[in-house]
Parts: structure tokens; C-alpha cells; sequence
């Protein structure tokens, strides 16, 4: 059965949206119900044009997106039965590994320090799934998903509209084509119960910021890479492009 308004509730602070300031020691934290007073506050000057705090969450946002999501998507491959919940979690694989190698193009080129570990809210999502199958895990599976892919989508066109750095605003133009892709795919397994959705993301509670932030990973600790699958059609942001203002190619 699907989850209950008040269960979905407990589990969704922003999902995907919900994490820090991702530069070096992830100095502050920005929670999907926050707005940072100083998010427009540039923190550095770039050959590609200044970077703001919500730029940086933004690349930060991206990044932690792929680390929960990437996983959910094998997994919906080896439990779900159900062609349309199948071929959403191919559609997260693919998405989440072509914006996974964007950030890591664009991040060391912009000095941002980029998790290796999800938030714990976000690795929570992982966990309950991993526990339920069936009809229980293909119904959390879409409208979680849905949930937090509808969230990021005003973000996502927040940034996209204000940023001054073409390689954030490339990295947005992939990024909402790439969620509207997914929220298409979850709305096409007829699984989503839009009431409850769409109250979760427009009400979510309130968590710990300890349950919000990914931890920092250890200095030099290998990054971990989302590999696109050998089948991707999502394209990755091509630099030369994205320097000159074009976007992704």
C-alpha cells in the first residue's frame, strides 16, 4: 500500500534538495525549509563568472542527488517486476551518472569539495527500500521519488535564472532536463498518489541538520564515481561548450 501522509512526512525533508553548502568543510548548512541570508553572497570570482553560496549548494545538491538515487535505481532493477517501475530505475541509473560526471568536471574547477556519502535522511530512503518489496517497494519507489524530484525542479529554475557562472548555469540546464525527465517516469508507473505527494513537498517537517548534511569526506579519500551505463543516453556537460556560454551538448 502506499505510504501514508504522515509516514512520508517523517522520511521527507527535501530529499534529493536538502544539504550543505558543499565547499571544503561544508561551512553552513541549507535546509529545503531555510532560506540562507547569505546565499548570494559571492565567494569567489571565476574566470567563468563569480560564485555564490547558492551556486555552490547547488553543485553540492546535484552531486548528493546522484549518491542515493543512482543506487535506487539498480535496486528498483533487481526488485521490481513492474515494467514502468524498471524502466524509471534505468532512467535514474542513466540520468544520475551523466550529471554525476558534470559535477565532477566542474567542481574541481571551481574549488567546490563534493560529498562521497549522501545525507543520513537521504541514505534513510535507501534503507526502507531495501526492506520492502512488491506492490509496497514499486508504490515508495515512485512517490519518493516523485516527491523529491518535484522539489528540486523550483530550485533547479531558481538557479538557473539567477546564476552568474556559466558552468553552474550549464550544469542547471542538464539538471532540469534531467528531472523532468525522471518525474515523467515516475508519473507513467500510475503509482503516484499526488495528494500525499505533492503535501510532503509543499509541507515538509522539520529534521536535525545532523540528519540533513552529507558527511565530509576524509582527506584523500578516492571519489566515488556513478558510472553512466554502457546503454546511456543522458550526455554529460561538454567543458568547451559550457565555457562558451552553450550548455550541455
Amino acid at each position: 500500500m502506499p505510504l501514508s501522509r504522515n509516514m512520508m512526512g517523517t522520511l521527507f525533508v527535501g530529499g534529493a534538495l536538502t544539504l550543505t553548502l558543499g565547499a571544503l568543510a561544508y561551512p553552513s548548512m541549507l535546509g529545503l525549509d531555510t532560506v540562507s541570508a547569505s546565499n548570494d553572497r559571492v565567494i569567489a570570482n571565476t574566470q567563468w563568472g563569480p560564485l555564490t553560496e547558492g551556486d555552490r549548494d547547488f553543485v553540492v545538491k546535484v552531486r548528493a542527488a546522484g549518491l542515493w538515487e543512482y543506487p535506487l535505481g539498480q535496486l528498483g532493477l533487481q526488485k521490481s517486476q513492474t515494467p514502468a517501475v524498471r524502466t524509471a530505475s534505468n532512467h535514474l541509473i542513466d540520468g544520475h551518472g551523466a550529471l554525476d560526471t558534470s559535477c565532477r568536471k566542474i567542481a574541481p574547477m571551481l574549488n567546490i569539495t563534493l560529498p562521497n556519502v549522501a545525507s543520513p535522511q537521504q541514505e534513510g530512503f535507501v534503507v526502507q527500500l531495501k526492506g520492502e518489496s512488491g506492490k509496497q517497494f514499486d508504490s515508495d519507489f515512485a512517490n519518493i521519488l516523485r516527491m523529491t524530484h518535484g522539489s528540486i525542479f523550483n530550485t533547479i529554475a531558481k538557479v538557473r535564472s539567477t546564476t552568474k557562472n556559466t558552468l553552474v548555469r550549464a550544469l542547471a540546464d542538464q539538471a532540469n532536463d534531467t528531472v523532468l525527465d525522471h518525474i515523467t517516469v515516475m508519473e507513467k508507473t500510475g503509482l503516484v498518489d499526488f495528494d500525499t505527494t505533492l503535501f510532503n513537498q509543499t509541507t515538509p517537517p522539520k529534521l536535525p541538520q545532523s540528519d540533513l548534511t552529507p558527511p565530509v569526506p576524509p582527506a584523500g579519500q578516492p571519489m566515488i564515481v556513478l558510472t553512466p551505463p554502457p546503454t546511456a543516453t543522458s550526455t554529460p556537460l561538454d567543458l568547451g561548450a559550457a565555457v562558451n556560454g552553450n550548455g550541455a551538448q
